[in-house]
């Protein structure tokens, strides 16, 4: 019986599935993304909205974690909005949210991301998470960091956007572009999950 017993809790540690991803230490590929609303955000034409996943009708959804004060996130905001742009008629929604905290929460509130949506021409909803619960909940270390989630609002694909923040014209691997790519031809997503690059995420303890 003793002996019974351990084989069955041996095969259900076997067999369930991971809590959290290979760099992502919340979160993991196939798992319901973390449902979040009344995130207040604006719009590309200075908007005010609400965030809610389940209002969000579009096939895919790109959830990206920003932060103005990012030099890193200044390096990839071309990218990312020309990336908004060429999806924007396929069934694929960017939705980027700042969860800054600290003494850097100025520089990233609702305010400054209207400003900088404005100056910069962003193409896609903004929004600012004060009580930094939807950083939490998808494990949110870095600015930028993103998340790729299905028709069913499953996690596909986490991390990077590709393997060069420094320079665009040396990106060798499209990983953000590659994966979304998979999902809109019904295929396998070959690279579910790399390293996020960027600034750190500062949290309010």
């Amino acid at each position: 019986m003793r002996k019974t017993f351990a084989s069955l809790i041996a095969v259900a540690l076997f067999a369930a599935p991971a809590l959290a991803g290979e760099f992502n230490k919340v979160v993991s590929i196939g798992q319901k993304a973390p449902a979040f609303a009344g995130i207040p955000a604006t719009t590309p034409d200075g908007q005010s909205v609400s965030l809610t996943l389940s209002d969000m009708k579009d096939d895919i959804i790109v959830l990206v974690f920003l932060a103005n004060h990012c030099p890193v996130v200044t390096q990839y905001e071309d990218r990312i909005i020309d990336f908004a742009k060429d999806y924007e008629d396929k069934g694929v929604k960017v939705v980027a949210v700042a969860v800054t905290g600290g003494e850097l929460r100025k520089q990233d509130d609702l305010n400054a991301i209207r400003q900088r949506v404005k100056d910069k021409g962003y193409s896609f909803v903004y929004g600012f998470d004060e009580t930094q619960k939807i950083g939490r909940d998808y494990g949110a270390t870095n600015t930028p960091q993103f998340f790729v989630l299905d028709k069913d609002r499953v996690i596909r694909y986490m991390g990077a956007m590709d393997d060069n923040a420094g320079n665009e014209a040396a990106v060798k691997k499209q990983y953000l572009r590659d994966a979304v790519d998979a999902l809109l031809a019904g295929k396998e997503i070959e690279v579910k999950e790399t390293r996020p690059v960027g600034c750190g995420v500062k949290y309010d303890r």
